[in-house]
């Protein structure tokens, strides 16, 4: 039972109108299908037997489920069940004669799955609707021809039946879905024979041959080719092409061949007729292939145009968005194969002659042809190897990189064939090299490329590189001919970008031989002569080790070759190199440990091979490198003639200009000088004393500027000798030399300075010169402990010195920005030079105590401010160790002040909140000792601020001491935990500062939003929000400027998490002080900036916080004036003042409402909203804000012009839609989007009318809101302002139209409403009420009914009698609406009135306006039903009779259809019963009529019925000889003449 219930709900659940419930439900059903699938069926198969009348689509969900578990579950249903299934599946398919595609098709699917166990079952149940001489129905032949696919072995036995009974319903097939059907089914058919015959081992009959069915598949070609090929319908062309394929194959050989010299030009003509070509190619490369089985030599006449016509496909765009055109290119190249076996000299010329086609696509696509051939057809290309090697080399020097790309293809396939072998082949692997070394493709700025086709140098690069890969990992005869020739290409500068790749396929062929042990791995230079790199290899990999990332990253790849060839290169250089690379590689990738010196690894390398002579290279940065090897080399050398000779090289070639060459020569002279110091002391002396160092005079002091500057750089390159031969010579020998060589030596150069070295010491300026000495140090790396030195001696310097003189303002100002710079930036590169911890660690010592020495002059808040300002910018640097050292010094200095502060007056430590500003953020540093040090300066500032509050030495204040706590936990990387203590220490800060540095605090937080570490934006923002919560209530005076500053610091915040909590920051702001933020964001200037509506959305979040913006909102939207008329001048400027604010509150709310989780607001407050939002879109069409709105003083932030660009309508229309999705009405938005509401209602012309769609999709799809929305509405009709009662009663107007009004007992009020507004100044708000009274009938009929429709007539009536009424608007719905209220009343309530009614309505009857006269004749025949019996209404008839008579010739075919409707139904009261008859039968709306005879008829029965009335009828038709139109002229003249 419980099966049974949950079967029958799911299956009446099918129909669901969301997909994927419809989905879901069909799974749910095969699940229990899977379980019991007998019982599911019948279940199935009940519920379509009792529902003979189910919609369609329920149907096919049914079915489809049916047929998804006879698949799964074939082998469990019995056989009674698959017999019922079939039985059941077939009058399914069969029940409509029509073709109902989804439901049949569904049907024939369930047939096919059965058919695929059960066949004979299934071809009992199919033939017994295949009967011969009769047309079968469309899916009969569509499932056998389904079945032929699905069910090869046990369809293809009854083929030859079929296809004999098939035979003469051919002709008999005249519709285009029919033909279509057999077509298709002999292609399944004929394919399904052939699948048979190539797998006649496995089939149940070897004995069936391919000339069973010959004579039959020859008569269906006849009728195929000869008739149905020749369709205009495209779709059934292609389907007979697509047949006539593999019906070839199964034709006799004679049939074929005297059928080929027709159809192949047929087959080829279709390629122009039809837009869709994969059928096309795929039917000729069946034919094809057929022919060429047979031996055909027809082909051979047919051979030029085959190829012209293949080669224009072959060459057509393949887009591989579209899998049709894929499948058709490698069809057209199928065809290039197949005739290659017949005419392989013709075809392959014809493609080799196209590869010079000035046209790039032929080009392309003739390589696309070569690359299939020669992958495709290997025995036959192979006596053409030498002749494709030589045409090839014309595409090698194609510019067009499309046809570059194809030509890699190519070269990629001969790889795998031999072809690179042979003699020309090391050209293609050159050209594979050359565009491996592609630099990226240059954009001009704001050029793209347009065509989808373009193919970047990136993109062929990249291919190139992948072919070299392939060529060294998977062709392995390659292996000989790439190594060593690759080599070659390391040392050329042009192909320096293709060095990762080639080190990279060098490496693994390397790795291969030496593993082996292949003899050929043993490279003899001498032999391969300067074809190869010859030694100096591991200088050009070392160099690219040296800058590991450029050039795509050569670094790694180098040395990784070098590993490998090192037996190659030097004795020495295998053991040192297998020792030394490897740790450098695992640097490289991250994964080994921290090089101290990674450059200094390099240079061992180098110094293996002893190798000299190789820094004359043309790259500066890679010189320095070079030179610092040859240091190391020299170090290794014991020849001191080659020391000498190379130090004068070193000095003499050096550019000492290039500060980077320069530091290099000087690095490589140190290096050497730790194992050659007097020979290096020497040569600097003798380099000293040469005339290079002479300045010039005489006639050549004209130089004298240029030569002096050159003669300073190699000062400065000598004394950077000096420096670095100090720094690296044994200890135990430079101390005896630097006063007699070294101090010596630089005094001869530099007399001056020495000389106020001498008398510094006395003179206040020394400050300056140590800043110079300080500033003179590379900020890139730490070389001399210049930094230590000059820090200690500022540090020194200030004892002596009195706190108040001008050098402690030296200091102040100079010395610790200098000397912080110095030291924060130093960087951690591998490549730069860093050198012992201990320098760093005396320098930093250095720097903190002369940061203590000039703290302790001025021990106060401002003295502190003085020192930390030159901190607290590497407080937030993007490199992780300057933040760390900057944080460390911080640490100290308040560590210092916090233990020498003596307070003995009360001093307001001013700067605590900008202090607690800069380093709270830091507590979440991605650097954990960075997030420790900040917690310890913020555990010394608020103890230092306990201090200044009066408070002991030895005092520990509770929540101070649990930052201590905190500290611990701030191990933890947890984001989660992080910001948890951030909040900890929020509310500590909270707790211990003073009211007045609060304001400073939040602002500093407001700038760390933007801080350029993201843990450190969202720290600030935590605690930005933790201190406003706790105590944002005392910050009233601060609210506009913190919102402010907020707005700015969002156009900066790109973290979407730190937005998320300004959101919340601007929401704390508002439950703490909500009239001044609303204030605050209801003043930016319109249009709102995105960050402005951001704001305005986050206060949507709170539900309740947002119920009482929107409140406020409304109260203001609903008083004030909404517009300002030219006319009136004497208020302009405040009336303009409320309407940009009403503007800007519209938009406030229009924001609000996109917050998803204001839903609950805004359902709640839906009614206020609603009404407020269509009165306020009543108030602003064809509203624009006036052009000079920036002169009026109005907005303090207006700076553009919002007249051109700003839509007042436009917004109150857009926030009314919002409103209707924010309260889940979908289903109004839908229709209203989908008719176009929108635009009507921002459109004067239109806005009724978009305002009655609203009002209609309101009533038809959320009816149970219209009693509140009506509720607010009916005060505003009262409203001044006749836009907004306009809107308010074209809204009630069309609610009268639907019945939901009554249900909703909201009749009386509209119906009241409606009447009061009869009497309204605006004649547009009377026509829109008469419009509603009438409406009430259509809406609430049984109302009409009841109380007798009196007072409504009485209204509508006087509509007629309006004279302030331009083009008649309201006569007309008057009329109109009488014509609804007349077919819901009783004789007795509307007799008195009929005459009445039809004395108003005759003046329109000769209206100008088509629709006014319609509407008259209209309502005239709905009088007539209250008239019969009465003479006084008889005689109003004939009065109008010949009115009626003659319009209907009328030039408008409705006033014509209503003439016929009037006529008709005013036909008894006539009193002829044989114009009564003659009216009734003649005059129908769809019915045509002979004028000419049917006023000849009628004149004889009015002169038969009516004598005594001829002469009034005479008089009148001669009034209308003056009428208007002349058609009525016309039937003037015909009725008078008969």
């Amino acid at each position: 039972p419980g099966l049974s219930f949950v079967t029958l709900a799911l299956l009446d659940s099918a129909n669901d109108k969301d997909p994927v419930v419809r989905e879901q439900v069909r799974k749910s059903i095969l699940t229990l299908g899977k379980q019991q699938p007998n019982k599911v069926l019948s279940m199935c198969q009940d519920y379509l037997v009792k529902h003979p009348k189910l919609i369609v689509g329920h149907r096919v969900v049914i079915l489809q489920t049916i047929e998804l578990i006879v698949k799964t579950k074939i082998d469990d249903i019995s056989y009674l069940k698959i017999k019922s299934i079939i039985s059941l599946a077939s009058d399914e398919m069969t029940r409509s004669k029509d073709v109902v595609p989804d439901w049949q098709q569904a049907a024939s699917n369930i047939l096919v799955a059965v058919g695929n166990k059960y066949i004979n079952d299934i071809m009992e149940e199919i033939l017994s609707k295949f009967q011969p001489g009769i047309l079968p129905h469309f899916f009969v032949v569509q499932t056998l021809a389904s079945l032929s696919e699905s069910n090869v072995y046990g369809m293809v036995p009854f083929l030859n039946a079929i296809l004999g009974t098939m035979l003469p319903m051919l002709g008999m097939a005249k519709q285009d879905n029919m033909k279509w059907v057999f077509s298709s089914a002999l292609s399944h058919f004929s394919e399904s024979i052939l699948e048979y015959l190539a797998n006649l081992d496995k089939a149940p009959d070897p004995t069936v041959r391919k000339d069973t069915f010959s004579s039959e598949i020859y008569a269906a070609y006849d009728i195929l080719y000869c008739s149905w090929l020749q369709s205009r319908e495209s779709k059934l062309r292609l389907t007979v092409a697509e047949a006539v394929g593999p019906m070839s194959h199964l034709m006799a050989h004679d049939k074929l061949e005297e059928q080929l010299p027709k159809l192949i030009p047929t087959i080829l003509s279709l390629y122009k007729k039809n837009t869709e070509h994969y059928v096309i190619s795929k039917s000729l490369c069946q034919v094809l292939d057929a022919s060429v089985n047979m031996g055909s030599r027809v082909l051979e006449t047919q051979i030029d145009s085959l190829l012209t016509t293949l080669n224009q496909q072959v060459c057509a765009p393949v887009d591989y968005s579209n899998p049709l055109t894929v499948k058709n290119h490698n069809e057209v190249l199928r065809c290039f194969s197949i005739l290659a076996n017949t005419f392989p000299d013709r075809l392959v010329m014809f493609v080799l002659q196209k590869l010079e086609n000035s046209n790039e696509r032929i080009r392309m696509g003739s390589l696309a042809v070569l690359r299939h051939l020669i992958n495709s057809s290997t025995s036959i290309m192979e006596s053409k190897k030498l002749l494709i090697l030589a045409s090839i080399r014309q595409p090698l020097a194609d510019h067009s990189n499309k046809v570059k790309k194809r030509v890699v293809q190519v070269i990629s396939a001969m790889a795998h064939h031999g072809y690179l072998e042979l003699e020309g082949g090391d050209l293609l692997v050159k050209f594979i090299i050359q565009h491996c070394a592609l630099p990226d493709t240059y954009y001009r700025p704001g050029q793209r490329p347009s065509d989808p086709e373009e193919v970047t140098n990136e993109a062929l690069r990249s291919m190139c590189d992948n072919t070299l890969h392939l060529f060294t990992t998977t062709v392995g005869r390659l292996t000989d001919v790439l190594w060593p020739m690759l080599l070659y290409y390391l040392t050329p500068g042009q192909y320096s970008n293709a060095t990762a790749p080639l080190c990279k396929s060098l490496t693994l062929l390397g790795t291969k031989k030496r593993a082996s042990q292949e003899p050929n791995f043993n490279i003899d230079f001498n032999e391969h002569g300067r074809c190869l790199l010859g030694e100096g290899a591991p200088f050009t990999r070392c160099v690219n080790g040296s800058f590991p990332f450029r050039s795509r990253g050569h670094g790694a790849p180098s040395l990784s070759l070098l590993n490998v060839i090192s037996p190659n290169i030097h004795p020495n250089a295998e053991t040192l190199w297998e020792k030394e690379i490897p740790a450098l590689l695992s640097y490289l990738e991250g994964k080994g440990p921290q090089l101290n010196d990674p450059g200094q690894n390099l240079s061992k390398i180098m110094s293996s091979t002893n190798y000299q002579g190789f820094w004359s290279w043309p790259h500066g940065s890679f010189q320095s490198f070079l030179y610092r090897c040859i240091g190391v080399t020299l170090q290794q050398c014991s020849n001191k003639e080659v020391v000498q000779k190379q130090l004068q090289e070193m000095l003499i070639s050096a550019r000492h200009n290039d500060a980077i060459e320069r530091a290099g020569v000087a690095m490589g002279i140190g290096l050497c000088a730790s194992s050659h110091l007097d020979a290096t002391l020497a040569k600097l002396d003798d380099f000293g004393k040469s005339d290079a160092f002479k300045k010039a005079s005489g006639i050549f002091s004209l130089l004298k500027d240029k030569n002096d500057l050159d003669v300073e750089k190699m000062k400065s390159t000598l004394i950077l000798c000096y420096g670095y031969v100090a720094l690296h010579a044994p200890e135990d020998q430079i101390l005896s030399r630097i006063d007699s060589d070294i101090l010596r030596s630089i005094s001869k150069h530099f007399n001056t300075k020495v000389r106020m070295v001498l008398i510094v010491l006395t003179h206040l300026n020394i400050f300056l010169l140590l800043k110079d000495f300080i500033k003179a140090e590379p900020t890139d790396a730490m070389r001399t402990p210049v930094r230590h030195l000059v820090m200690t001696t500022c540090a020194n310097l200030m004892y002596p010195l009195m706190p108040r003189g001008v050098l402690v303002g030296c200091i102040l100002e100079q010395s610790p920005e200098m000397s912080a710079c110095q030291v924060f930036h130093l960087p951690l590169g591998f490549y730069l030079l860093l050198f012992p911890q201990e320098l760093y660690k005396d320098t930093f010592n250095a720097l903190q105590e002369l940061l203590r020495n000039i703290l302790a002059r001025d021990l106060s808040p401002d003295g502190l401010q003085s020192v930390f300002k030159h901190i607290e910018e590497w407080l937030s640097s993007g490199q992780g160790h300057e933040r760390e050292r900057a944080m460390n010094t911080t640490a100290h200095i308040l560590e210092f002040y916090f233990n020498n502060l003596h307070v003995k007056n009360m001093v307001t430590f001013h700067n605590l909140g900008s202090l607690l500003g800069r380093l709270a953020p830091r507590c979440t540093d991605p650097n954990p000792l960075v997030r420790r040090a900040a917690i310890d300066c913020i555990y010394t500032l608020l103890y230092i601020q306990l201090r200044y509050e009066g408070f002991s030495l030895d005092y520990k204040d509770d929540s101070v001491e649990r930052l201590i706590t905190l500290r611990e936990s701030m191990d933890n990387p947890d984001h989660s935990v992080l910001y948890k203590t951030c909040s900890e220490l929020a509310k500590i800060i909270s707790k211990r500062l003073p009211q007045q540095q609060l304001n400073t605090l939040i602002f500093m937080l407001i700038e760390g939003l933007v801080d350029s570490q993201s843990n450190c934006s969202r720290a600030s923002s935590v605690l930005l929000n933790t201190l406003l919560k706790n105590r944002g209530a005392g910050l009233q005076d601060l609210v506009s400027e913190m919102l402010e500053v907020l707005h700015i610091r969002l156009q900066m915040i790109s973290e979407e998490q730190v937005k998320v909590s300004v959101a919340q920051s601007i929401l704390i702001l508002a439950t703490q002080h909500l009239q001044t933020v609303i204030n605050t964001l209801i003043s930016y200037p319109l249009p709102f900036d995105s960050w402005s509506c951001e704001m305005w959305i986050a206060l949507g979040a709170d539900s309740k916080l947002a119920s009482q913006i929107m409140e406020m909102l409304m109260e203001k939207l609903n008083i004030m004036v909404p517009y300002v008329d030219k006319k009136e001048s004497m208020m302009r400027g405040a009336i303009i003042f409320y309407a940009i604010l009403l503007c800007q509150m519209t938009c406030a709310l229009k924001e609000m409402m996109l917050n998803g989780q204001s839903q609950e607001a805004v359902v709640s407050l839906f009614p206020q909203l609603f009404s407020s939002l269509l009165v306020r879109l009543g108030s602003s069409v064809g509203v624009t804000l006036p052009k000079d709105i920036n002169s009026s003083g109005t907005n303090r932030k207006s700076p553009t012009k919002l007249s051109a660009g700003f839509d007042v309508c436009g917004v109150a229309v857009e926030a009314l839609r919002i409103l209707l999705a924010r309260a889940q009405l979908d289903h109004v938005v839908k229709p209203l989007d989908q008719e176009g509401a929108w635009d009507k209602m921002k459109d004067p012309q239109q806005h009724i009318t978009g305002v009655t769609l609203l009002a209609r999709a309101m009533a038809k799809h959320a009816g149970p809101r219209l009693p509140a929305i009506v509720e607010c509405l009916c005060p505003c009709l009262n409203n001044i302002y006749e836009c907004q009662r306009v809107t308010i009663t074209a809204f009630f107007s069309e609610l009268l139209n639907h019945h939901v009004v009554t249900e909703l007992m909201m009749m009386d009020v509209l119906m009241n409403n409606m009447m009061e507004r009869i009497s309204d100044p605006s004649c547009t708000v009377r026509m829109l009420a008469v419009r509603g009274l009438g409406n009430i009938a259509v809406g609430s009929p049984e109302k009409v009914h009841m109380e007798g429709g009196g007072e409504l007539l009485a209204a509508m009536s006087s509509g007629m009698e309006e004279k302030d009424d331009p083009g008649k608007r309201i006569t007309l719905e008057a009329m109109s609406g009488l014509s609804k209220v007349l077919l819901y009343l009783d004789k007795k309530n509307v007799q008195l009135l009929v005459v009445y009614i039809f004395m108003k309505i005759k003046p329109f009857l000769e209206s100008e306006n088509d629709e006014i006269r319609c509407a008259s004749i209209m309502l005239l025949g709905n009088l007539s039903k209250f008239g019969s019996g009465e003479p006084v209404f008889k005689d109003q008839i004939h009065n109008v009779l010949v009115s009626l008579l003659l319009h209907l010739s009328d030039p408008n075919l409705q006033v014509v259809k209503a003439c016929k409707y009037a006529m008709r139904v005013c036909a008894p009261v006539v009193g002829s019963e044989l114009i009564t008859t003659m009216f009734q039968n003649h005059l129908h709306e769809d019915k045509s009529l002979h004028y000419g005879e049917f006023i000849n008829d009628l004149t004889k029965y009015i002169i038969q019925d009516f004598p005594g009335m001829l002469n009034f009828y005479h008089i009148t038709v001669i009034q209308f000889f003056k009428s208007n139109w002349a058609e009525v002229r016309a039937g003037a003249a015909m009725f008078i003449g008969r």
